[in-house]
């Protein structure tokens, strides 16, 4: 599939899925930057990754007084996600939403349990 698509698809499922959070969680999602990639390997960290990563939160979280020269950010992957969900749309789609939720539980200053908890993993 093409990058352009999947863009497109994920633009859409982001913005349907902002619509209906509760209104804190909402602010949150419109305030965090989303960055849409292929893969891993345009961050200033990505050779630390797997490679096979569906999306990464980088940055401080919204609970954080951070330097202001790491700004957070949510970064979907994905060729990852489409090759993640068998290439199928509407479960790329549903995994898009999915992941983002969980990264923008880490903005909102979750750890891992934190998010598993709240059925975002």
């Amino acid at each position: 599939m093409d990058f352009t698509t999947l863009s497109q698809w994920a633009d859409e499922e982001l913005k349907a899925l902002i619509k209906v959070l509760p209104k804190d969680v909402r602010d949150a999602a419109l305030a965090v930057p989303v960055s849409m990639e292929e893969k891993p390997g345009q961050g200033s960290f990505d050779e630390e990754l797997a490679g096979d990563e569906l999306g990464l939160f980088e940055g401080c979280s919204a609970m954080e007084d951070g330097d202001p020269a790491e700004l957070p950010r949510i970064r979907l992957f994905l060729q990852n996600l489409w090759e993640w969900v068998e290439e199928d749309e509407q479960d790329f789609r549903d995994e898009v939403g999915t992941t983002f939720l969980h990264e923008l539980g880490h903005y909102l200053g979750w750890d891992e349990d934190d998010v598993s908890q709240r059925g975002l993993e």
